[in-house]
C-alpha cells in the first residue's frame, strides 16, 4: 500500500521545485491528489511549473539558505491550508564553486543552500509535522558523489556527504520518539536529466526517479539509491563498497580514480560480474 504521507489533499512541500525532480515530484503528487507547495528562487519557472501542474499548487518564492524565508513561506502554507505538510521534500541544490580555486564566497553559498538548505527546512516544518500526530515523512536528496566522493567537484561531493551524514542522524534521532510519526528518507539519484539538460541515452528521466522512491518508501527504505540505465544497481553496491574499503584495507584516498587503483577496482569487477 502506498505511504499514508501520500494521501489525497495531505500538504506537501518541495524545495527546488521549478524544475527537475523537484518539479516531477510536485507534478506526481498533485496528481494523487495532494496540495503542493512548490518553492523555489526562480520566480519564472517556477510561475511555469505551477500553471502546468494546476491549482493543487502555491509556488511561493524561497531562499532555502535563509531561514526567514522558509518561516515565511510555512505561514502562506499554514494561511492557505491550515495545516502541517506530511510530505517535505529538501531538493533545493546549487552546483557553484567547484574546485578548490573556488572564491570563499562562492564556498559559503553552496554550502549554505546544499546543506543549511535541508537544515533549514528540517528546523521550520519538523515540530509541525510531529504534532500533527499523523504519518508524515521527510525526503532529503543526496548524491552519489557524496558517498564516493569522485574528483573533481569538492565543494558539491562535501555538501551532499554533510547532507546524508545529517539525514542518517536525523532518522536514528527521530526512531527514539515513542510517539513516532514522522520517518526520514536519503534520495540519491542516479544519472538524471535535469532542468534543460539534453536527455542524453542511459540517463533516466526525472518521473522514473519519482517512481522508484515512491516504491522504496513503500517498503520502509532509508537509502534510495537509484540506479540509471547505466549503472546497475550492483555496480553501484560494489563502488560504495571498494570506497569504504580505502579505509578498512589502508589504500589512499579515491583509489579508484588513481592509475594503479583503477586497476585493481576494473579487476575487482570482472571478478563481480558487474552489469553496467
Amino acid at each position: 500500500m502506498p505511504h499514508p504521507a501520500f494521501s489525497p489533499d495531505n500538504v506537501a512541500v518541495i524545495t527546488g521545485a521549478a524544475l527537475g525532480i523537484g518539479r516531477a515530484m510536485a507534478k506526481r503528487f498533485a496528481e494523487d491528489g495532494m496540495k503542493v507547495a512548490m518553492l523555489d528562487v526562480n520566480e519564472k519557472y517556477l510561475a511555469e511549473a505551477a500553471a502546468e501542474i494546476g491549482d493543487a499548487t502555491l509556488p511561493i518564492i524561497c531562499d532555502v539558505s535563509d531561514v526567514a524565508s522558509l518561516q515565511a513561506a510555512r505561514s502562506k502554507i499554514m494561511e492557505r491550508w491550515g495545516k502541517a505538510p506530511s510530505v517535505l521534500v529538501n531538493n533545493a541544490v546549487t552546483r557553484m564553486a567547484q574546485g578548490f580555486d573556488a572564491p570563499l564566497e562562492d564556498w559559503k553559498r553552496s554550502l549554505d543552500i546544499n546543506v543549511m538548505g535541508v537544515v533549514n527546512g528540517v528546523h521550520v516544518f519538523l515540530d509541525d509535522m510531529k504534532f500533527a500526530g499523523t504519518p508524515a515523512l521527510i525526503v532529503n536528496v543526496g548524491s552519489k558523489q557524496g558517498i564516493t566522493n569522485p574528483p573533481g567537484h569538492p565543494v558539491y561531493n562535501m555538501a551532499k556527504a554533510a547532507v546524508r551524514t545529517y539525514s542518517e542522524a536525523l532518522e536514528h534521532e527521530l526512531r527514539q520518539d515513542p510517539a513516532r510519526n514522522v520517518t526520514v528518507h536519503l534520495l540519491v539519484p542516479g544519472w538524471t536529466t535535469t532542468g534543460f539538460d539534453e536527455h542524453r541515452q542511459g540517463a533516466w528521466h526525472p518521473h522514473q526517479v519519482v517512481d522508484y522512491m515512491l516504491a522504496a518508501i513503500d517498503k520502509g527504505s532509508f537509502y534510495i539509491i537509484c540506479p540509471d540505465d547505466e549503472v546497475s544497481e550492483d555496480l553501484d553496491r560494489e563502488r560504495f563498497l571498494w570506497t569504504a574499503m580505502d579505509i578498512t584495507e589502508d589504500r589512499m584516498p579515491l583509489s579508484r580514480w588513481h592509475e594503479e587503483g583503477k586497476k585493481l577496482f576494473e579487476a575487482y569487477e570482472k571478478t563481480k560480474n558487474l552489469g553496467r
